[in-house]
């Protein structure tokens, strides 16, 4: 199944605070004036302003305050180790937050909840051309001669990984074998254009001229178009589902598990579907701007991959693809010039 959705580009780029320290301005709950410290990736940032506004809408969040941090999902995890002062991560992927856990800045057992310790999720897609002049419609299509592919860069970015093990999934799934999908992605180098630093300036790039498609989240395709600007984004027959994980840092105020449910919840939740997100839970009747049918915003792909099923995990995949000595993609990339 192939869909084409016209979207809008969203160009600001998230600015980060510099911040110190672990866990929360006061050990008090919200009714007393807590500072909430969230960090979270790049792309996150407009989607948090409204979720953030209707918590402290609530009983818990009425006097709560927030310092925000967005930038590259692994920068920002390597900052928390650092330093930077967190009550709650919400990163791209698992192994950022994995990296906390080794550090003892985040429970083991993070995980051990109804959404399997994340916040959010989303698909990759295409963002190409309005009109889609190249015909950009499958992983196929990517490797043809003359196709330029914007892609973030997964030595900083979250959402650079989940691009890549889709397109590597897909192509191992088209033939059967590793060693096609590596073939692959050597095709798939040879046509980068640009390798950002974070997904959103992976968008900025793409929307000042750079390449003919970029690899995103859908939630930033849908978003950009809420924005104002006009391209479109093909959600390929075959994609990866991509799941953001959030977790509460070591010292956090009490506040912070009061806000970590409302983002969970049903409400927060279809906070985030109205800015583009895959909704975790049940959420009712949903109408989307800028989705291909607002009233049936998030159709379900042909095949869609997951991590656990299809690379064993990211415990497994983050070593095997991404190793910065040994990873299959890190290689290649690197056999690329990269």
């Amino acid at each position: 199944m192939k869909n084409t959705i016209k979207v809008a580009a969203t160009l600001s780029v998230a600015g980060v605070l510099a911040l110190t320290g672990c866990g929360g301005d006061s050990d008090a709950s919200g009714g007393d004036g807590t500072t909430l410290n969230l960090v979270g990736y790049s792309v996150l940032e407009q989607a948090n302003k409204g979720v953030i506004a209707a918590f402290q809408d609530t009983d818990a969040g009425k006097d709560v305050e927030f310092k925000q941090s967005y930038g590259a999902s692994g920068d920002q995890s390597r900052a928390v180790v650092a330093g930077a002062k967190a009550d709650e991560v919400h990163l791209s992927l698992e192994p950022d937050v994995t990296r906390l856990v080794d550090e003892g800045l985040v429970a083991e057992d993070w995980k051990d909840n109804d959404t399997n310790g994340n916040c959010t999720s989303s698909v990759v897609v295409f963002v190409v051309a309005k009109g889609n002049p190249k015909g950009i419609d499958s992983w196929d299509d990517l490797v043809q001669p003359g196709v330029g592919i914007v892609t973030p860069n997964p030595a900083s970015s979250g959402s650079a990984k989940w691009n890549l093990l889709a397109a590597y999934g897909a192509a191992k799934d088209a033939d059967g074998s590793d060693e096609a999908a590596e073939e692959y992605m050597k095709e798939f180098f040879g046509n980068v254009a640009a390798l950002p630093d974070s997904g959103r300036d992976a968008t900025t790039a793409f929307t000042s001229g750079t390449g003919d498609v970029l690899l995103s989240y859908e939630n930033e395709a849908i978003l950009a178009r809420q924005s104002g600007q006009d391209f479109d984004y093909v959600i390929p027959d075959e994609t990866l589902l991509i799941e953001n994980p959030c977790a509460l840092v070591d010292g956090h105020a009490d506040a912070a598990e009061d806000f970590m449910a409302f983002q969970k919840s049903e409400e927060g939740q279809k906070l985030y579907a109205e800015t583009g997100y895959r909704p975790l839970v049940d959420v009712g009747d949903l109408e989307v701007d800028g989705a291909n049918d607002p009233s049936d915003p998030y159709p379900a792909p042909g095949t869609l991959l997951t991590i656990d099923d299809n690379f064993d995990g990211w415990a497994d995949a983050n070593t095997k693809y991404f190793d910065e000595n040994d990873g299959i993609l890190t290689k290649i990339q690197a056999e690329a010039g990269q």
